[in-house]
């Protein structure tokens, strides 16, 4: 394989990815692993990623470009918060310690929100991504996950944003509470989703009573396992959707993230009237992570 310009990381709680990129953008060749930051203590983070890039290594110094936790207080090193307002890629890159003279590491810094406070990191370099690919846009950028993002975006700014744990709730309930017996591990209901979407939307206070119901429902109707599924999902992402009504009523919407969870959040947004675009998430952190090299000249000599 030829030797890549430079290697783009998105490094994760849970999970490492690389990609070996060439000078005019190209993906060489990509890699994962999961030596997530959740699972690394501060001097495991060189060994992690030399096992995964060691292919793509020559004799020289190369740049590696990371995104994400690696940067967080936990990670290899502390890549402090830039506060909004701001251009998503604000903040200055930091260096990272690094045993191996082959490595050249660089640490992009996440966005702080002061009030109400709020942090994210790894989602403003897909933002950065999504405002490369277009600079024009004002409006909101849904980014569902484990933690999904809303952010408002005007004149190439991160202007505010809000953090829901739409995601990580539905993890810790179907999988440690007693709605593992009744929640399926795959499948889907469509019809079942919409309801549960519309249930606590308009009132979002009966979430928790309506959590239970999956249980019953299960026990006494013989509800399906897929359906059960699709009914927790769209009770918590209506739930998602009521606290954060001042983002998207009467916005332009673009989602950015994984193909089957964006599907959902677009379903039900456009049960609402709301139009969204739809982003690839991996797409965007490499445009991001593109442009952030661009935009630092330390990184790119």
């Amino acid at each position: 394989m030829t030797r890549p310009d430079w290697i783009a990381v998105d490094w994760g709680t849970s999970n490492l990815r690389a990609w070996a990129m060439a000078a005019d953008g190209t993906v060489l060749d990509r890699a994962a692993s999961g030596d997530g930051m959740g699972g690394l203590s501060r001097e495991g983070f060189e060994p992690a990623l030399l096992r995964l890039i060691q292919p793509w290594l020559g004799d020289t110094a190369v740049t590696v470009l990371a995104c994400g936790m690696v940067g967080a207080r936990q990670g290899w090193a502390e890549a402090p918060y830039a506060a909004v307002p701001c251009a998503p890629l604000s903040g200055a890159p930091v260096r990272a310690p690094a045993a191996d003279p082959r490595l050249a590491v660089w640490l992009l810094p996440g966005l702080r929100q002061d009030r109400p406070a709020d942090v994210m990191r790894g989602e403003e370099t897909q933002i950065a991504g999504f405002l490369a690919t277009d600079p024009d846009f004002d409006g909101v950028l849904c980014l569902p996950g484990s933690h999904s993002k809303w952010v408002r975006i005007s004149a190439g700014e991160v202007v505010s944003f809000q953090t829901v744990m739409t995601g990580e709730l539905f993890a810790a309930i179907s999988r440690h509470t007693v709605l593992r017996h009744t929640v399926g591990a795959e499948g889907w209901d469509d019809a079942a989703f919409a309801d549960a979407v519309a249930d606590t939307l308009s009132r979002p206070e009966t979430l928790a009573a309506r959590l239970f119901t999956l249980r019953g429902a299960g026990l006494l109707h013989g509800d399906a396992p897929e359906s059960a599924r699709a009914r927790l999902s769209g009770l918590l992402i209506g739930a998602e959707l009521a606290a954060t009504r001042p983002y998207w009523l009467g916005q332009r919407i673009a989602l950015i993230g994984a193909t089957g969870l964006s599907r959902h959040y677009r379903a039900a947004l456009a049960a609402q009237g709301v139009s969204a675009d739809r982003a690839d998430a991996d797409a965007m952190t490499l445009a991001g992570l593109g442009a952030a090299r661009t935009r630092h000249e330390e990184i790119a000599r």
